[in-house]
């Protein structure tokens, strides 16, 4: 296919994101190829859905580096090995350094289960049950050196039902994830999806401080 677009994933656990991602790229028009799934636990789950899609996987344990500069040096020597267009970021439990998060300047994608600015960090479906939210949902962002700060690209936002648990709020979360996170990869493979020196583009229009927001 003309104008593929190559994909390094990075994932720490079961890879549910990165199922849904490579469910997306079976419908015969995607420009996404995954390159290659890359794990810093060569235990993760992820690896094994990405084996089964016959995609290159690698791990690189963290804990083999005197500190996060010289694991990060590592891994981007290894990502860079498959020259993607884009890395995406599902269920990478690593802070990223600065130098990490420049050398991918523009084409490094994150989701978080939040609607961000809220809930940076853990335990962000506990946190907005605490706090009485009506509304809670997953972002879509590229990555800056702001912890999940980035320009916003896409936000699923859903109702908060009465009897929510942060397990049962955690699980229709995951299903939103799955769309938004193939729609943004997409977007950005086709063109269409770019980041600007005032925040995130689609189509060439700046996307608002919550970025494209769909409510379910």
């Amino acid at each position: 296919m003309p104008n593929t677009c190559d994909v390094v994933v990075l994932l720490s656990g079961t890879g549910s994101n990165l199922q849904a991602l490579i469910d997306s790229t079976r419908t015969g028009d995607s420009p996404v190829r995954i390159a290659a799934v890359i794990s810093n636990r060569a235990d993760a789950y992820g690896l094994q859905r990405a084996s089964d899609a016959g995609i290159a996987t690698r791990s690189l344990d963290h804990k083999g580096f005197e500190g996060r500069e010289a694991f990060d040096a590592a891994l981007i020597e290894l990502i860079d090995e498959f020259n993607p267009k884009l890395v995406v970021l599902a269920g990478f439990m690593r802070i990223l350094s600065a130098d990490f998060v420049r050398h991918y300047q523009g084409r490094l994608l994150n989701i978080h289960p939040s609607l961000l600015p809220k809930y940076k960090g853990l335990h962000t479906h506990q946190r907005a049950l605490e706090a009485g939210d009506a509304e809670h949902g997953c972002s879509v962002h590229f990555v800056t050196e702001e912890l999940d700060g980035g320009p916003l690209v896409v936000q699923a936002v859903i109702p908060v039902e009465l009897h929510d648990s942060p397990q049962s709020l955690a699980q229709r979360v995951h299903v939103q994830e799955h769309l938004i996170y193939p729609m943004a990869v997409r977007w950005f493979a086709e063109g269409r999806l770019t980041l600007g020196e005032q925040g995130a583009l689609l189509d060439g229009q700046l996307l608002g401080a919550s970025g494209h927001l769909i409510r379910n």
